[in-house]
């Protein structure tokens, strides 16, 4: 993974769902935050997998896709505590253990 350039986590920053005209997404529109490090972290714990999947971060001129936004929050600079995600089901339907 190559070095994250010096990122602002404080400026604010924009959240737009995937553009897909045949399947609505429920529960995830356009949402704007008051800062990066608050919208990295929305987007990585508490939206689905799908809704993740096309969805952009802007912040300030800078636009950054589902890579992008799991890359900042993987960040050593990442500001907020992070927690895992809830348990996720595998192959056969299992829930993880937490």
């Amino acid at each position: 993974m190559r070095p994250m350039r010096q990122f602002n986590f404080n400026s604010a920053a924009e959240l737009f769902p995937a553009a897909i005209r045949k399947k609505k997404r429920a529960g995830f529109t356009y949402r704007r935050f008051g800062t990066a490090a608050e919208a990295v972290r929305f987007a990585i714990e508490e939206l689905p997998a799908d809704s993740l999947n096309g969805a952009y971060l802007q912040v300030d001129e800078a636009r950054f896709d589902q890579r992008g936004i799991r890359s900042l929050y993987e960040s050593e600079a990442f500001p907020l505590p992070r927690r895992g995600k809830a348990a996720q089901p595998d192959a056969a339907g299992n829930a993880d253990a937490a």
